[in-house]
C-alpha cells in the first residue's frame, strides 16, 4: 500500500467543524474543503485520467457534500461518506461520457506538468502490460482498485463507499487480482515478471 499522502485534520476538530456548518456557521466548510481536497484530486484525476475533468470534479462533489452534509452522522468516517459521494460522481461521469478508451492514460498521465513523487510511484508500478490488463477491468473494478490501492481505503470503509459489505468486497478483490493475473500471463512470461511484484505486494 502507499503511504499517507495527505494530512487529515484531528477526528475530533473535524467533528466540530461539520456540526458547526451543520447549525449553519457555512464559514467553517472552507477548512473541510481544504483537508480533502487534494486527495479527492487525485482520486477523481485517476478514474477520470484528465486534469481539468479532476478538477472539475472536486468542485462538483464539494458542493453536493455541502448540500448534503445536513444528513451526515458521525457514525460514519466522514472520509468514507465523502468517499461516496466521489464515487458514485466518478462512475456517473465515466458511464455517460464513455470514457472507457482514458483508462490506458490513467496510468501514464500527461496532462501534469510536474509530477509530484506519488505521479512518478504510479508511473513506475504501472508497465504497460499492467496498464492493458487493468483497462480491460470494469468501471467498478478498477474503482474499487483504485480506492483500495491508491486511496488506501479500508474494506469497512469500502463498504460504505461502495454500499457493498467487506466480505464481498474482498473477495470481488481477490477475483480482480486473478483476473490481472491471468491478462498477464496471456501477454507472456516477461511482463508477468514485470509485474507480480506489485500484484502481490500492493492488493
Amino acid at each position: 500500500m502507499l503511504g499517507t499522502h495527505f494530512n487529515q485534520l484531528e477526528a475530533s476538530e473535524l467533528e466540530r467543524l461539520i456540526s458547526a456548518v451543520q447549525a449553519g456557521e457555512t464559514e467553517h466548510y472552507a477548512a473541510i474543503v481544504q483537508a480533502f481536497q487534494q486527495p479527492l484530486y487525485h482520486y477523481c484525476w485517476r478514474m477520470l485520467a484528465n486534469r481539468q475533468d479532476a478538477e472539475d470534479a472536486v468542485q462538483d462533489i464539494f458542493v453536493k457534500a455541502y448540500e448534503a452534509i445536513g444528513g451526515y452522522a458521525p457514525k460514519v468516517h466522514f472520509s468514507a461518506w465523502l468517499y461516496r459521494i466521489a464515487y458514485h460522481h466518478c462512475l456517473n461521469l465515466l458511464r455517460r461520457r464513455r470514457l472507457q478508451k482514458q483508462w490506458l492514460r490513467l496510468f501514464r498521465p500527461s496532462e501534469m506538468t510536474a509530477a509530484s513523487a506519488e505521479e512518478e510511484l504510479d508511473n513506475r508500478l504501472y508497465t504497460p502490460a499492467l496498464a492493458a490488463a487493468l483497462a480491460a477491468l470494469s468501471l467498478e473494478e478498477r474503482n474499487l482498485l483504485i480506492l483500495r490501492v491508491f486511496e488506501e481505503k479500508s474494506y469497512a470503509e469500502l463498504s460504505v463507499i461502495m454500499g457493498k459489505k467487506p466480505d464481498a468486497l474482498k473477495k470481488r478483490m481477490s477475483r480482480i487480482k486473478q483476473k490481472i493475473k491471468q491478462q498477464l500471463q496471456n501477454k507472456g512470461e516477461e511482463a508477468w515478471s514485470e509485474s507480480a511484484s506489485i500484484m502481490n505486494t500492493t492488493i
